[in-house]
Protein backbone atom coordinates (compact mmCIF):
# COMPACT_ATOMS: atom_id res chain seq x y z
CA UNK A 1 0.00 0.00 0.00
CA UNK A 2 1.26 3.49 -0.85
CA UNK A 3 2.26 5.80 1.99
CA UNK A 4 -0.59 8.06 3.08
CA UNK A 5 -0.13 11.63 1.85
CA UNK A 6 -0.93 14.55 4.13
CA UNK A 7 -2.46 17.96 3.36
CA UNK A 8 -2.67 20.99 5.65
CA UNK A 9 -5.94 22.80 4.91
CA UNK A 10 -6.04 26.37 6.21
CA UNK A 11 -9.61 27.69 5.98
CA UNK A 12 -12.45 28.90 8.16
CA UNK A 13 -15.25 26.65 9.40
CA UNK A 14 -18.88 27.51 8.67
CA UNK A 15 -21.05 25.22 10.76
CA UNK A 16 -23.92 25.39 8.26
CA UNK A 17 -23.77 26.15 4.54
CA UNK A 18 -21.20 23.91 2.91
CA UNK A 19 -17.92 25.70 2.17
CA UNK A 20 -14.33 26.03 3.37
CA UNK A 21 -13.26 23.27 5.79
CA UNK A 22 -16.65 21.55 5.86
CA UNK A 23 -16.06 20.94 2.15
CA UNK A 24 -12.27 20.49 2.03
CA UNK A 25 -12.02 17.96 4.87
CA UNK A 26 -14.54 15.39 3.57
CA UNK A 27 -13.56 15.67 -0.11
CA UNK A 28 -9.80 15.43 0.35
CA UNK A 29 -10.14 12.72 3.00
CA UNK A 30 -12.45 10.69 0.74
CA UNK A 31 -9.74 10.88 -1.93
CA UNK A 32 -7.44 8.92 0.37
CA UNK A 33 -5.41 11.84 1.70
CA UNK A 34 -4.88 12.64 5.38
CA UNK A 35 -6.30 16.12 5.93
CA UNK A 36 -4.91 18.20 8.79
CA UNK A 37 -6.99 21.31 9.46
CA UNK A 38 -5.96 24.73 10.72
CA UNK A 39 -9.15 26.76 11.24
CA UNK A 40 -8.85 30.53 10.82
CA UNK A 41 -12.33 31.31 12.16
CA UNK A 42 -15.54 29.56 13.21
CA UNK A 43 -18.91 30.84 11.97
CA UNK A 44 -22.42 29.55 12.56
CA UNK A 45 -23.08 29.91 8.81
CA UNK A 46 -21.20 31.33 5.88
CA UNK A 47 -21.84 35.00 5.10
CA UNK A 48 -23.47 34.64 1.70
CA UNK A 49 -27.17 35.30 2.08
CA UNK A 50 -27.39 34.69 5.82
CA UNK A 51 -27.79 37.36 8.51
CA UNK A 52 -27.21 37.18 12.24
CA UNK A 53 -24.39 34.66 11.95
CA UNK A 54 -21.89 34.21 14.77
CA UNK A 55 -18.19 34.71 14.16
CA UNK A 56 -15.20 33.70 16.27
CA UNK A 57 -11.79 34.86 15.02
CA UNK A 58 -9.02 32.28 15.54
CA UNK A 59 -6.12 34.43 14.37
CA UNK A 60 -4.42 34.18 17.76
CA UNK A 61 -4.33 30.38 17.49
CA UNK A 62 -2.52 30.15 14.14
CA UNK A 63 1.03 30.82 15.38
CA UNK A 64 0.81 28.47 18.43
CA UNK A 65 -0.58 25.69 16.23
CA UNK A 66 2.22 26.26 13.73
CA UNK A 67 4.86 26.06 16.48
CA UNK A 68 3.32 22.92 17.97
CA UNK A 69 3.20 21.12 14.62
CA UNK A 70 6.79 22.17 13.95
CA UNK A 71 7.87 20.77 17.32
CA UNK A 72 6.29 17.43 16.38
CA UNK A 73 8.24 17.27 13.13
CA UNK A 74 5.07 17.05 11.05
CA UNK A 75 5.56 17.19 7.29
CA UNK A 76 2.97 18.00 4.65
CA UNK A 77 2.77 16.86 1.04
CA UNK A 78 0.60 19.88 0.27
CA UNK A 79 -0.61 23.08 1.91
CA UNK A 80 -4.00 24.40 0.79
CA UNK A 81 -5.31 27.83 1.76
CA UNK A 82 -8.67 29.46 1.14
CA UNK A 83 -10.50 32.32 2.83
CA UNK A 84 -8.21 34.44 5.01
CA UNK A 85 -9.89 37.29 6.81
CA UNK A 86 -7.16 39.81 7.59
CA UNK A 87 -3.66 41.11 6.88
CA UNK A 88 -2.50 39.41 10.06
CA UNK A 89 -3.73 36.05 8.82
CA UNK A 90 -1.94 36.59 5.50
CA UNK A 91 1.30 37.18 7.40
CA UNK A 92 0.79 34.18 9.67
CA UNK A 93 0.07 31.90 6.72
CA UNK A 94 3.17 33.22 4.96
CA UNK A 95 5.18 32.14 8.02
CA UNK A 96 3.42 28.77 7.92
CA UNK A 97 4.61 28.36 4.33
CA UNK A 98 8.16 29.26 5.33
CA UNK A 99 8.04 26.74 8.18
CA UNK A 100 6.63 23.78 6.26
CA UNK A 101 7.67 24.31 2.63
CA UNK A 102 9.95 21.60 1.26
CA UNK A 103 11.43 20.88 -2.14
CA UNK A 104 8.87 18.15 -2.70
CA UNK A 105 5.57 19.54 -1.46
CA UNK A 106 2.93 21.72 -3.10
CA UNK A 107 1.45 25.02 -1.96
CA UNK A 108 -1.97 25.72 -3.46
CA UNK A 109 -3.55 29.12 -2.78
CA UNK A 110 -7.16 29.91 -3.58
CA UNK A 111 -7.15 33.73 -3.30
CA UNK A 112 -10.70 33.98 -1.98
CA UNK A 113 -11.63 37.65 -1.93
CA UNK A 114 -13.96 38.59 -4.82
CA UNK A 115 -16.59 37.44 -7.30
CA UNK A 116 -18.92 38.86 -9.93
CA UNK A 117 -16.66 41.83 -10.54
CA UNK A 118 -16.50 43.02 -6.91
CA UNK A 119 -14.38 42.52 -3.82
CA UNK A 120 -16.15 40.99 -0.86
CA UNK A 121 -17.27 43.79 1.42
CA UNK A 122 -14.77 43.06 4.19
CA UNK A 123 -11.76 43.48 1.86
CA UNK A 124 -9.93 46.52 0.52
CA UNK A 125 -7.56 47.12 -2.38
CA UNK A 126 -4.71 46.98 0.15
CA UNK A 127 -5.79 43.44 1.07
CA UNK A 128 -5.52 42.49 -2.59
CA UNK A 129 -1.86 43.51 -2.55
CA UNK A 130 -1.31 41.33 0.51
CA UNK A 131 -3.02 38.38 -1.17
CA UNK A 132 -0.85 38.86 -4.23
CA UNK A 133 2.26 38.54 -2.06
CA UNK A 134 0.88 35.28 -0.66
CA UNK A 135 0.19 34.03 -4.19
CA UNK A 136 3.81 34.77 -5.12
CA UNK A 137 4.84 32.01 -2.71
CA UNK A 138 2.44 29.42 -4.14
CA UNK A 139 3.11 26.65 -6.64
CA UNK A 140 -0.50 26.71 -7.85
CA UNK A 141 -3.13 29.43 -7.57
CA UNK A 142 -6.84 29.03 -8.30
CA UNK A 143 -8.42 32.48 -8.83
CA UNK A 144 -11.74 33.17 -10.47
CA UNK A 145 -11.93 35.83 -13.21
CA UNK A 146 -12.73 38.61 -10.73
CA UNK A 147 -9.83 37.71 -8.45
CA UNK A 148 -7.50 37.47 -11.43
CA UNK A 149 -8.43 41.00 -12.48
CA UNK A 150 -7.79 42.36 -8.99
CA UNK A 151 -4.48 40.52 -8.64
CA UNK A 152 -3.35 42.00 -11.97
CA UNK A 153 -4.81 45.46 -11.22
CA UNK A 154 -6.88 45.25 -14.38
CA UNK A 155 -10.49 46.11 -15.13
CA UNK A 156 -12.83 43.16 -14.72
CA UNK A 157 -14.39 41.97 -17.96
CA UNK A 158 -17.61 39.92 -17.51
CA UNK A 159 -17.26 37.87 -20.69
CA UNK A 160 -17.84 35.92 -22.85
CA UNK A 161 -14.08 35.63 -23.27
CA UNK A 162 -11.72 34.68 -26.04
CA UNK A 163 -8.85 32.19 -25.82
CA UNK A 164 -6.41 35.05 -26.42
CA UNK A 165 -7.77 37.01 -23.47
CA UNK A 166 -7.77 34.03 -21.12
CA UNK A 167 -4.28 32.93 -22.13
CA UNK A 168 -3.02 36.47 -21.58
CA UNK A 169 -4.41 36.45 -18.03
CA UNK A 170 -2.90 33.06 -17.29
CA UNK A 171 0.58 34.10 -18.38
CA UNK A 172 0.44 37.41 -16.52
CA UNK A 173 -0.68 35.65 -13.34
CA UNK A 174 2.22 33.21 -13.61
CA UNK A 175 4.68 36.03 -14.21
CA UNK A 176 4.54 37.18 -10.56
CA UNK A 177 5.46 33.81 -9.07
CA UNK A 178 3.22 30.74 -9.24
CA UNK A 179 4.23 28.35 -12.02
CA UNK A 180 0.80 26.77 -12.39
CA UNK A 181 -2.50 28.61 -12.74
CA UNK A 182 -6.06 27.30 -12.71
CA UNK A 183 -8.53 30.03 -13.68
CA UNK A 184 -12.20 29.36 -12.93
CA UNK A 185 -15.38 30.83 -14.34
CA UNK A 186 -14.10 30.69 -17.92
CA UNK A 187 -16.59 30.62 -20.80
CA UNK A 188 -16.48 31.36 -24.53
CA UNK A 189 -20.26 31.09 -25.06
CA UNK A 190 -23.43 31.04 -22.96
CA UNK A 191 -23.75 27.25 -22.95
CA UNK A 192 -20.45 26.05 -21.45
CA UNK A 193 -18.58 27.00 -18.28
CA UNK A 194 -15.37 25.72 -16.78
CA UNK A 195 -11.71 26.37 -16.10
CA UNK A 196 -8.45 27.08 -17.89
CA UNK A 197 -5.01 25.88 -16.82
CA UNK A 198 -1.50 27.06 -17.53
CA UNK A 199 1.78 25.38 -16.71
CA UNK A 200 4.64 27.87 -17.09
CA UNK A 201 7.15 25.02 -17.05
CA UNK A 202 5.78 23.59 -20.30
CA UNK A 203 3.87 26.54 -21.72
CA UNK A 204 0.77 24.33 -22.03
CA UNK A 205 -2.71 25.90 -21.84
CA UNK A 206 -5.74 23.62 -21.48
CA UNK A 207 -9.48 24.02 -20.96
CA UNK A 208 -12.16 21.99 -19.21
CA UNK A 209 -15.84 22.75 -19.78
CA UNK A 210 -19.23 21.36 -18.83
CA UNK A 211 -22.73 22.57 -19.66
CA UNK A 212 -23.66 25.67 -17.69
CA UNK A 213 -26.38 25.35 -15.05
CA UNK A 214 -28.19 28.65 -14.41
CA UNK A 215 -27.87 30.25 -10.99
CA UNK A 216 -25.23 31.12 -8.41
CA UNK A 217 -24.34 28.39 -5.94
CA UNK A 218 -22.39 29.05 -2.75
CA UNK A 219 -19.27 27.06 -1.91
CA UNK A 220 -18.55 25.82 -5.42
CA UNK A 221 -15.08 27.37 -5.43
CA UNK A 222 -14.14 25.34 -2.37
CA UNK A 223 -15.64 22.19 -3.89
CA UNK A 224 -13.62 22.77 -7.06
CA UNK A 225 -10.36 23.57 -5.26
CA UNK A 226 -10.65 20.53 -2.98
CA UNK A 227 -11.34 18.20 -5.91
CA UNK A 228 -8.51 19.75 -7.91
CA UNK A 229 -6.00 19.19 -5.11
CA UNK A 230 -7.32 15.67 -4.54
CA UNK A 231 -6.63 14.82 -8.17
CA UNK A 232 -3.18 16.39 -8.15
CA UNK A 233 -2.28 14.48 -4.98
CA UNK A 234 -3.41 11.29 -6.73
CA UNK A 235 -0.83 11.94 -9.46
CA UNK A 236 -3.06 13.39 -12.16
CA UNK A 237 -1.66 16.15 -14.36
CA UNK A 238 -2.85 19.72 -13.92
CA UNK A 239 -5.18 19.62 -16.92
CA UNK A 240 -6.53 16.18 -15.91
CA UNK A 241 -7.11 17.45 -12.38
CA UNK A 242 -8.98 20.52 -13.66
CA UNK A 243 -11.23 18.34 -15.83
CA UNK A 244 -11.99 16.07 -12.88
CA UNK A 245 -12.73 19.06 -10.63
CA UNK A 246 -15.01 20.69 -13.21
CA UNK A 247 -17.00 17.48 -13.70
CA UNK A 248 -17.34 16.94 -9.96
CA UNK A 249 -18.42 20.51 -9.24
CA UNK A 250 -20.96 20.67 -12.07
CA UNK A 251 -22.41 17.28 -11.14
CA UNK A 252 -22.88 18.50 -7.55
CA UNK A 253 -24.58 21.67 -8.83
CA UNK A 254 -26.81 19.61 -11.10
CA UNK A 255 -27.95 17.45 -8.19
CA UNK A 256 -28.61 20.55 -6.09
CA UNK A 257 -30.66 22.19 -8.84
CA UNK A 258 -32.68 18.99 -9.38
CA UNK A 259 -33.44 18.75 -5.65
CA UNK A 260 -34.51 22.40 -5.45
CA UNK A 261 -32.25 22.98 -2.44
CA UNK A 262 -31.89 26.54 -1.16
CA UNK A 263 -28.73 27.71 -2.94
CA UNK A 264 -27.43 29.29 0.29
CA UNK A 265 -27.05 25.81 1.76
CA UNK A 266 -24.24 24.79 -0.61
CA UNK A 267 -24.11 22.09 -3.26
CA UNK A 268 -24.79 18.38 -2.96
CA UNK A 269 -21.18 17.24 -3.12
CA UNK A 270 -21.68 14.39 -0.63
CA UNK A 271 -23.72 12.24 -3.01
CA UNK A 272 -21.34 13.15 -5.83
CA UNK A 273 -18.21 11.83 -4.09
CA UNK A 274 -18.51 8.34 -5.66
CA UNK A 275 -18.23 10.00 -9.08
CA UNK A 276 -15.07 11.80 -7.97
CA UNK A 277 -13.53 8.62 -6.60
CA UNK A 278 -14.32 6.83 -9.86
CA UNK A 279 -12.58 9.61 -11.82
CA UNK A 280 -9.62 9.33 -9.44
CA UNK A 281 -9.45 5.57 -10.16
CA UNK A 282 -10.11 4.87 -6.48
CA UNK A 283 -13.34 3.01 -7.24
CA UNK A 284 -14.11 0.51 -10.01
Amino acid sequence: MNELKRVAAIHDISGFGKCSLTVALPIISAAGIETTVLPTAVLSTHTGGFSGFTYRDLTDDIAPVTRHWQSLGIRFDAIYTGFLGSFEQLELVTRFFETFKTNGNIILVDPVMADNGELYKIFSVEFVRGMKKLCEKADIIVPNLTEAAFLLEETYFPGPYTPEYIEGLLKKLSAFGPRKIVLTGVFFNDEDLGAATYDANTGEVTYAFEKRIPGYYHGTGDVFGSALLSAIMNNFTLNEAASIAVRFTVSAIRKTAAAGTDIRFGVNFEQTIPELLSDLKLLP
